[in-house]
């Protein structure tokens, strides 16, 4: 992304605790060279600054370039410390409020081409103001651009073809003002391919334009696993764009979180988006902001004063230790260059996600986005590595194992494919979903009775309900599960979606039966593989449930994988405890071991190897890794065993 001394990004969004969005209008340099200081004892080489834009350019054809010369300055800051920034232009919307110049009278962002011009203007000319400093590193066109553009809606996808030209013009802005560094749009990454909700902005359209993706992850979630692992997942969701990830904004208000708990989520946040492909991190944000709490926005958003990684007088919070010791990670490693293994297994993207195909309801692609995500965290707690494979781009095949989670619709040439899959020797194990409403409810799927061997027994117009507790019993061994062995999963969901699919066998044998004997995970032979047919949705019902993870679907993928003879290098028995292994060109092999318990304690690693800590090259016996509460260990691997 940039020059071999900066591989990778690890740093804040950046206002001064002097002034925060006003910190141009009266630049405190005193205050900003200490905050700097602070950063770079704490390993951070990189900000994320923003161009207040009724500031900069107060008037339709002008530049303020008193506040230019403060940003000079502000660079000058940046290079004496080693340190580089991403500039950001159009702010726009900031912490709660948007700040538009006086002149824009209400002007369309997107539609209307005067503004678009003097926004095409204003860019270009900031580029050409300091882009040739040796501390920018990076642009960014705008700060979460949907909420300002659409501050009622958010977007939708009558902005689509509007905002995929407005973004053309601006990226083409920050060349034509002689920007070479790598530039991207700011606008959070919402987009329908990840979250299932169509804002205008799409990826597919984007990639093309810029140089890498920034999501912007705050999630309320209401599990501890989801709230851990979304933003991997969402990092995940992100890689077949194929241009590097990096977590633009993240973080944690003291306001709704104790400062150990804050510590606790950036270092999970932080190395699960590690493993899940980022190689880029900007915190929200480096300080708080008590001494301008009556000032906007912080004045009518207070949550907002105490989102920093230093308090109001620029003191250390924990969750900046956190970001130091994962510098220290990130330069023992050199995490730049690290990738993971080929994997065997594979999530199936429904292109329901990310496309309204013809009369079907908005609300599906949502219903995607938390099967799958689900489905994704109970293979992170069977230590299953999963690709994530678009059924929109086409299925390659080269996996051992498909997982297609509480479906309701494929396109039915994927059918066929799924097949092929089976047929050339993969497990392709699919579950069963009636979705969540009742738009012409019932399987979206093609040729359902001959691939999986079955007679379905549905009813016209109306599904099979099941409520509490459902207990499935293992009927034949597979996997690691032994005949007799049971799983347990809570029913949840809408009227529709809580609910089975009831089937008979006809050329499958059946593998985990339901408490009444009613079959609910089939397998039938394909060639030289198996499709596997699940009849509850499994992976919807912890989705929908609360507080549910770890819940025995990993169970059920670990015993699945291992029927599919997928290969893994590493692995802890506990579903709380994720290991994965991430390699070096050079041949070093390095272990993540990423804890959610909140005691701490000693876990045994399942490996053939001998392990040091990657940072002390310390030995670390494979049978006893101490782990601290929500602890993260990076191990090396040095030798076989």
């Amino acid at each position: 992304m940039t020059d071999a001394s900066r591989t990778l990004w690890l740093g804040v969004n950046y206002w001064s605790r002097a002034g925060g969005p006003r910190m141009w209008a009266d630049y405190d340099a005193g205050t900003v060279a200490e905050e700097l200081d602070t950063l770079a004892a704490h390993g951070l080489d990189t900000t994320r600054s923003f161009f207040f834009w009724p500031d900069f350019m107060p008037e339709p054809d002008r530049i303020d370039e008193e506040k230019v010369a403060a940003y000079l300055r502000f660079l000058d800051q940046h290079a004496e410390r080693g340190l580089g920034t991403i500039p950001t232009f159009l702010v726009g919307h900031m912490s709660g409020e948007n700040w538009d110049p006086p002149w824009r009278g209400g002007r369309d962002l997107y539609t209307d081409v005067w503004l678009v011009a003097r926004q095409s203007w204003f860019i270009r000319e900031m580029v050409r103001r300091v882009g040739g400093h040796e501390a920018v590193v990076g642009w960014l066109v705008s700060n979460e651009m949907p909420i300002y553009g659409r501050p009622e809606t958010r977007g939708g996808p009558e902005d689509r073809e509007a905002v995929a030209a407005w973004a053309e013009l601006m990226v083409s802005a920050v060349r034509a003002g002689g920007g070479t560094q790598p530039v991207s749009l700011g606008d959070g990454a919402w987009g329908i391919e990840v979250t299932g909700s169509d804002n205008g902005f799409h990826v597919r359209d984007v990639a093309p334009l810029v140089d890498f993706l920034g999501p912007h992850v705050y999630r309320m979630e209401d599990d501890q696993g989801r709230q851990f692992l979304t933003a991997a997942f969402i990092c995940r969701l992100l890689g077949f764009a194929g241009l590097p990830v990096v977590l633009e904004e993240f973080g944690v208000t003291s306001a709704f979180v104790s400062d150990a708990n804050a510590a606790h989520y950036y270092r999970q946040v932080l190395h699960s988006s590690l493993l899940a492909g980022a190689r880029g991190w900007l915190a929200w944000n480096n300080t708080d902001y008590g001494h301008i709490a009556d000032r906007d926005p912080y004045r009518h958003h207070a949550f907002e004063l105490y989102f920093g990684l230093t308090d109001s007088d620029g003191r250390p919070k924990p969750a900046l230790r956190e970001l130091a010791e994962f510098s220290r990670v990130l330069r023992a490693v050199d995490v730049a260059r690290l990738r993971r293994p080929p994997a065997d297994a594979a999530l199936l993207v429904s292109s329901y996600l990310e496309q309204r195909h013809p009369l079907t309801p908005a609300a599906d692609g949502p219903f995607v986005f938390r099967s799958l995500r689900q489905a994704w965290i109970a293979a992170w707690e069977a230590d299953l590595p999963l690709d994530l494979v678009r059924e929109r781009d086409g299925i390659d095949g080269g996996h051992r194992l498909y997982l297609v989670p509480s479906t309701k619709a494929l396109l039915a040439p994927t059918w066929t494919r799924l097949e092929e899959l089976a047929a050339a020797g993969a497990t392709v194990y699919v579950s069963y979903c009636a979705g969540e409403h009742s738009w012409q409810r019932g399987p979206w799927w093609a040729e359902m009775n001959r691939i999986f061997g079955v007679e379905h027994q549905l009813r016209y117009g109306l599904v099979e309900p099941v409520s509490g507790q459902v207990e499935l019993t293992v009927e034949k061994p597979f996997g690691d599960l032994a005949a007799g062995e049971r799983l347990t999963f809570r029913a949840a969901g809408t009227e529709n979606s809580r609910s089975y699919l009831p089937v008979r066998p006809v050329d499958a044998e059946v593998l985990l039966a339901d408490a009444q004997g009613r079959p609910a995970l089939l397998s039938r032979r394909v060639g030289e593989g198996r499709m596997v047919l699940g009849t509850y949705p499994v992976e919807h019902f912890a989705a929908a449930t609360p507080g549910v993870n770890p819940e025995d679907t990993a169970r059920l993928y670990r015993a699945l994988a291992a029927e599919a003879g997928v290969r893994t290098a590493v692995t802890v028995r506990d579903p709380l405890v994720h290991a994965e292994e991430l390699v070096h060109p050079d041949g070093r092999r390095f272990v993540w071991i990423v804890s959610q318990h909140g005691d701490g304690g000693a876990v045994e690693v399942e490996i053939a190897a001998e392990l040091v800590d990657a940072v002390t090259g310390e030995p670390v016996d494979p049978g006893g890794v101490v782990l601290e509460p929500f602890g993260v260990r990076v191990l090396g691997v040095t030798g076989e065993r």
